[in-house]
């Protein structure tokens, strides 16, 4: 099941996902978009742009949704991510389908999902470095898909008062709220990510809903790193440390 490029991580709360020694690997940010995902309850959960299928993996542990789905591009990638499903026996649960974002209301159906996650490519092609396009490219950068694509379909799959969790770089927050309302996702909740008190933000999550009010909610900031270099409290509790 777990091929020679390939290594298999314990996720340190009874689950292990199957990932590539020299590709692509699971971040800070989907551990941070699980956790600020869980609050909300769900029947049917769809993962945009799953990835590894981390998200869909921890949503497991840190709730009770029955169905949850992940959608992602590269064959390779899905198929890996289907089989972290399978070794962990989730495949009652989780569901990985290989398939382009942009077409994902053909795939599942128009308003099939009352909460959908997203960790989507962070950078616009030409920012920044861009590798040729291998997994670590696609995963990094807005090759095969847009924010724009991100929230136009989103809207096509959520019912209304449907809820969208997405974590993101800080640095595009205007884009994100501009994109949610846009395409009437109301940002609800948001939360900035610090690696340090004394450093800016460097990601963003944002929780909105579909035909939602107009009020947004600042939490408090989240920092990774305390002053004195060790991961934060919250940090660890998130982790399950």
């Amino acid at each position: 099941m777990i091929r020679t490029d390939e290594c298999l991580d314990d996720l340190q709360n009874g689950l292990f996902i199957i990932q590539k020694k020299d590709g692509f690997k699971f971040g800070v940010d989907a551990v941070l978009l699980a956790d600020f995902a869980k609050t909300a309850k769900s029947v049917n959960t769809l993962d945009l742009c799953t990835g590894t299928g981390i998200v869909p993996l921890l949503l497991t542990e840190k709730t009770d949704t029955l169905n949850i789905f992940g959608l992602e591009i590269q064959k390779d990638i899905a198929e890996m991510a289907a089989r972290s499903i399978e070794y962990n026996n989730l495949d009652d649960r989780v569901h990985i389908t290989e398939g382009d974002l942009k077409n994902a209301a053909d795939i599942y159906g128009k308003g099939r999902f009352d909460k959908i996650t997203c960790n989507p490519p962070y950078m616009k092609c030409g920012a920044g470095l861009q590798n040729d396009a291998d997994t670590k490219s696609v995963s990094r950068h807005e090759i095969m898909c847009t924010l724009d694509d991100v929230l136009r379909v989103s809207r096509e799959l959520l019912i209304s008062k449907g809820r969208f969790f997405m974590v993101h770089r800080a640095s595009r927050l205007a884009d994100i709220l501009c994109t949610m309302r846009k395409y009437g996702i109301e940002p609800k909740r948001l939360r900035l990510i610090h690696p340090s008190p004394e450093k800016a933000p460097n990601l963003v999550l944002v929780e909105g809903m579909k035909d939602g009010g107009e009020e947004l909610k600042i939490l408090p900031p989240l920092y990774v790193y305390g002053s004195d270099g060790n991961y934060s409290d919250e940090i660890n509790m998130i982790y399950g440390r």
